[in-house]
């Protein structure tokens, strides 16, 4: 342990052997992040709790903050599991080499998220979740009718077309691809032998409009059309 050259004590250290000025500057930062980490861990709790006072007055604010970047898909107090399997599919309009258009055959896009996944150790976190929560954000912005509900449709419209287009390709069958069209095909799962309940597992599907490709929907550098 060092001493002065007087034989005393050691010189202070940490916060301590800062200047006045310092010191407050560090006690305003320190108090500015934690304020910062309370905030955010209240906005994140009130999102993720029970529809509460809070939330039904200030439901904005919280969604405003949460969105898109802090975004948590699940719910306290015992939420209820998925009771369907629901699969996402695509199919283009494309020119043909000959000049006429045809449309080409639906495109399972969740089973090849499905096939990279299985058996796959480490899947990334794209193969499990893009498309899934792309089209969660699409169905929670859009009406029965496929219309936007607010503001943010629009953006969901974009981003599952974009999907869509990056996975078919800027040619797909041998054609150059115009529109893309989606669907969901939802499958209720069927309970268990030892349960009473019935269901229907038929599948049903929700069919999108066309949606025009244009040369923004493709990756930067990509061929376009």
């Amino acid at each position: 342990m060092e001493r002065d050259d007087e034989g005393g004590a050691p010189p202070p250290g940490g916060s301590a052997a800062l200047s006045l000025p310092s010191r407050i500057v560090v006690a305003v930062a320190l108090a500015a992040v934690a304020v910062a980490a309370a905030w955010h861990v209240a906005m994140v709790f009130l999102h993720v709790a029970p529809s509460n006072t809070v939330t039904k007055q200030h439901g904005e604010v919280v969604d405003a903050y949460v969105y898109p970047e802090f975004e948590q898909n699940w719910k306290l107090f015992a939420p209820n599991p998925l009771q369907q399997n629901i699969a996402v599919q695509a199919r283009a309009e494309i020119r043909t080499p000959g000049g006429g258009t045809a449309v080409t055959g639906w495109t399972d896009l969740s089973a090849q998220d499905g096939a990279a996944i299985r058996h796959n150790l480490l899947p990334s976190h794209t193969q499990q979740n893009e498309l899934r929560r792309a089209w969660d954000f699409f169905s929670g912005s859009h009406d029965a009718e496929n219309r936007p509900n607010g503001l943010r449709g629009h953006l969901s419209e974009q981003y599952l077309r974009r999907i869509a287009v990056l996975r078919l390709g800027p040619e797909h069958d041998g054609g150059q691809v115009l529109r893309v069209q989606l669907r969901s095909a939802v499958t209720p799962v069927a309970p268990p032998p030892w349960s009473e309940e019935k269901i229907d597992t038929k599948t049903v599907h929700r069919v999108l409009p066309w949606w025009t490709v244009t040369a923004a929907d493709f990756p930067e550098g990509a061929e376009r059309p």
